[in-house]
């Protein structure tokens, strides 16, 4: 016998999970959203996406502010109050979580602060912060439940000078050295902040690029500006030894092409990845089925192994993004509600807050080589563009992957300031199948960043206004 009933219980309250429910009351639906946390919002917006682009706004702050010198202004060094900056941080958090929790109250979703496990495929038990438990059962269950951050045995989480994700946004401190491991995302949007702060930054990174998910004539803009502000990005390196001491953290580095070489850091920061959140869910009791990496397994409507259970976002598969996330909620409330959807979007775009940014949605040209396929890629530097020009920052591209004969958009990369807000355009312009003709038509501001947009298009047909290059006759 269950304590209460709902028509949909959302477990995990993040990007995925407040999208899933507020849908789903929008639709007309009874939904009970669990989570521990005092609002919605998640590792995104309590410790991951929102308070990280705070800081990154100071770092890009800092950044304009010391190349504004070369224009004939000079602010002087920037005096940081880290307790003020801290606070701002937290504001900003505060009032998008809080509008949430407003936002459900006006939705008249039953919101319960507790963590959530499986008694069997209809029902639920919950843990509230004071030990009590209670049951509820449920018709249909959407697991949102996200990932956490990965780690690595020889940096214990139990001692203060390591630190993940987390640790890093809490911003209690401004270290003299920081060693970042990982050369994702992660490590180079916390890194670009610290080093701004005054840090020096060394990353260490075991494959020979970093990013690996993103085309190398893209990376080389970033990683050239990373250089330029890090104290050293050490790539085919692995970490081979660690030791505590009174003075910071000796790190000794290895790698094929180099002798092992140490070196003291007052903080180490992990960050090579993120795994999901499944343990202590009762997945098993439920009849939930997880694969080899420990993601749910899902089919194309979100649905799990059990029929009344669906999952979204990061537990249930890679990327590991909020909007990816925050789409699957929509698949799956809507497969609820009975309509015939499925997820299959044409583009997933990601996004790289650094400075410059980074963004690609659709085939990069590093996947086209290796599926053997055939394609036509342009670039349209932004040394050519006027807008880019005038901000002082040439140092970007925009690029398109393209099939050559149909003339269709396959995929889009673009670095520069603006990246992250310049690519949903290219996303739509993928998912409604354009092709070069109709980006290379379509009429965009001047001068404007988007214009590299359209230009890109242009060069496929050899008739781009700010940049010359004859289009290729066909043998």
């Amino acid at each position: 016998m269950t304590d209460n009933q709902t028509h949909v219980a959302v477990i995990g309250a993040g990007p995925g999970g407040y999208a899933a429910a507020f849908l789903a009351a929008d639709l007309g639906m009874d939904v009970t959203l669990i989570d521990p946390a005092e609002n919605p919002g998640g590792v995104c917006l309590y410790r991951g996406c929102i308070p990280s682009k705070a800081l990154l706004h100071v770092s890009r702050l800092i950044n304009e502010a010391a190349d504004a010198d070369a224009w004939g202004v000079s602010f002087g060094k920037p005096k940081i109050n880290i307790d003020k900056l801290r606070q701002w941080k937290t504001d900003v958090v505060a009032g998008l979580t809080g509008g949430l929790g407003r936002l459900v109250a006006q939705r008249k979703i039953t919101y319960v602060r507790a963590t959530a496990a499986f008694s069997d495929a209809r029902t639920l038990q919950l843990t509230e912060a004071d030990g009590k438990t209670r049951t509820l059962g449920f018709q249909y269950a959407i697991l949102a439940t996200g990932s956490r951050a990965s780690g690595l045995p020889m940096f214990p989480a139990d001692d203060d000078r390591i630190w993940n994700s987390k640790n890093a946004l809490d911003l209690e401190t401004i270290p003299k050295s920081l060693l970042v491991v990982g050369g994702g995302y992660i490590g180079l949007e916390l890194g670009s902040v610290y080093a701004s702060l005054g840090t020096e930054v060394t990353v260490v990174e075991m494959l020979p690029h970093l990013l690996a998910g993103a085309d190398r004539d893209l990376v080389r803009f970033l990683q050239k500006g990373l250089t330029e502000r890090f104290k050293a990005i050490r790539l085919n390196t692995t970490v081979e030894a660690v030791k505590f001491q009174k003075n910071g953290i000796k790190v000794t580095f290895g790698g094929d092409a180099e002798k092992p070489v140490s070196q003291l850091f007052q903080r180490v920061l992990v960050a090579v990845g993120r795994r999901p959140h499944t343990a202590g869910l009762g997945l098993e009791n439920a009849g939930v089925a997880v694969d080899d990496n420990g993601f749910v397994r899902i089919n194309g409507q979100c649905r799990t192994s059990a029929n009344a259970v669906f999952a979204i976002g990061d537990v249930a598969g890679q990327p590991m993004l909020a909007h990816k996330a925050s789409y699957e909620a929509r698949i799956a409330v809507e497969t609820i509600a009975g309509k015939n959807v499925i997820f299959d979007p044409v583009a997933i775009p990601a996004v790289v807050f650094t400075d410059p940014e980074v963004a690609w949605a659709g085939l990069t040209e590093s996947d086209a080589k290796k599926k053997g396929l055939t394609v036509a890629v342009t670039r349209f530097p932004w040394a050519a563009s006027g807008r880019a020009t005038t901000l002082g920052r040439s140092d970007g591209i925009t690029k398109l992957v393209i099939d050559p004969e149909t003339e269709q958009l396959l995929g889009v990369g673009i670095v520069g300031p603006g990246a992250g807000e310049m690519i949903a355009e290219a996303t739509l312009a993928l998912e409604m199948g354009a092709n070069a003709t109709d980006v290379g038509l379509t009429i965009h501001p001047h001068p404007t960043l988007s214009e590299t947009f359209k230009e890109a298009a242009e060069i496929f047909h050899g008739t781009a206004t700010h940049y010359y290059r004859p289009k290729k006759k066909k043998k």
